[in-house]
């Protein structure tokens, strides 16, 4: 098929190059010149594990091109997909500006048939939106308006895209129910469903998988600083929880808080929607409440190992993305707890494997960045591990320990096993498991 993509974020790119990988035809469209220009020299603007790999074989087989003319981009397209971010406002809404204008865009361009899809996480009623901002100009027998929400883990996201667990499918046109099949059969060859419904189940659908996977999270994060106080291990209560195959062992792995573009955005979207429909959806307001607190106890834990006085402290961090096999530091603990240790007069020496740029443009001179792991420790007080990159999972203990001042880590996503950092004598905190000190 020839299909156009608007946006060229996570979302817009992945989509685009996983299509071109099957055969279709691509036109990603762009308002960002620079960005454009870019891709078309083959740079890929965004880190994501086999993305690089795919797009270099789609552009040079020339299935998959990019552009910043919209006209251009979908005057061929069967099918055009809306790939456009909807970043949350101050009352934690959806801005959905960038999807209605492009929409109205779209309403003086069409002149045949065409699918438009709504990629994006969008909050529900925005197919019926789409839909009526088109047939402002355009007759109803050239459009149909179709949501089609994306459940892509940044890091897997291309793995995810080419073997999806489900796909999900709102429409209401016969038409257009045919097409998307056709293009999507080729990616659940192994059997797993391609979903259909209704425009508004389908938007409901991604809003609700992201807050319950958000619940659990801030749910095992309850739990383990609650085995803190007990005494109890979170790692022996996640592997008891997760042996239950009513409970499953996936998101139960408490840390320093969830982050990224889509977990705080969609929870913050649902939860208003339900205050505009009059509805006080509780649990999500405390699935918020305790994910911002939880972002601040790595601060908290380290503060009180030194006494409450951090003036003057060199923290070292490692892990700065808000998860690994990924640069993206939106909404990332990271943010929070550098913040936190900054406005207690720490200094802060940071590595990451990929995110180190985009952290710079945050905290530009006030942290220093280092180019490995080990740099990061000289002369700091204190190690914090923020991001689970494999690279930290198993480092040099004995150099870790002769680099730092204090032979202290705080480890809030659990990377180390107690039993072996005890052996090497530090002083150790993590989540959910008592604490180690040297006698």
């Amino acid at each position: 098929m020839k299909l156009a993509v608007v946006g060229t974020g996570y979302v817009g790119l992945v989509t685009g190059t996983c299509f071109a990988d099957t055969g279709n035809e691509v036109i990603c469209v762009d308002i960002d010149e620079k960005k454009v220009e870019q891709m078309r020299n083959g740079e890929v603007p965004i880190y994501e594990p086999d993305l690089e790999l795919m797009f270099e074989r789609n552009t040079q087989q020339g299935r998959l091109k990019f552009t910043t003319d919209l006209k251009e981009a979908i005057e061929d397209a069967e099918i055009i997909f809306l790939a456009l971010p909807t970043p949350p406002g101050g009352d934690g809404s959806a801005d959905l500006s960038y999807i209605m204008s492009v929409a109205k865009e779209l309403s003086e361009l069409i002149v045949d048939y065409k699918i438009i899809v709504d990629k994006s996480t969008v909050p529900v009623g925005t197919a019926e939106k789409v839909s009526s901002i088109l047939a402002e100009k355009l007759d109803p027998s050239l459009f149909d308006v179709v949501s089609n929400p994306e459940f892509l883990r940044e890091g897997v996201a291309v793995a995810d895209f080419m073997k999806p667990d489900r796909v999900v499918i709102g429409t209401s046109s016969k038409s257009a129910r045919e097409k998307m099949r056709r293009l999507y059969e080729p990616f659940v060859r192994q059997g797993n469903p391609i979903i259909f419904m209704d425009e508004r189940s389908a938007e409901m659908t991604k809003y609700a998988s992201n807050s319950y996977l958000a619940t659990r999270i801030s749910f095992m994060n309850e739990i383990a600083n609650l085995c803190e106080k007990l005494g109890a291990n979170v790692d022996m209560v996640r592997i008891g929880m997760g042996s239950d195959s009513r409970i499953g062992k996936r998101f139960l792995f408490p840390g320093v808080g969830y982050g990224g573009s889509c977990f705080p955005k969609d929870v913050k979207a649902l939860a208003k929607t339900a205050r505009d429909h009059e509805y006080n959806f509780r649990i999500l307001n405390s699935v918020m409440e305790v994910n911002s607190d939880q972002k601040k106890i790595l601060v908290r834990k380290i503060k009180n190992y030194f006494r409450g006085d951090l003036k003057g402290k060199t923290i070292a961090v490692w892990g700065l993305s808000f998860k690994p096999e990924t640069d993206d530091i939106r909404e990332a603990p990271s943010l929070s707890i550098i913040s936190g240790l900054l406005a207690e007069g720490a200094k802060i020496k940071a590595f990451d494997p990929e995110a180190m740029e985009n952290i710079r443009g945050i905290f530009g001179d006030r942290i220093e960045l280092v180019d490995n792991q080990y740099q990061a420790l000289e002369n700091a007080d204190a190690l914090a591990i923020i991001t689970e990159w494999s690279v930290f999972r198993t480092p040099d203990l004995k150099k870790v320990k002769a680099l730092l001042n204090h032979p202290a880590i705080f480890d809030g996503r659990n990377v180390f096993n107690p039993e072996i950092i005890e052996e090497f004598g530090f002083d150790y905190e993590s989540i959910g498991r008592m604490p180690l000190k040297l006698q």
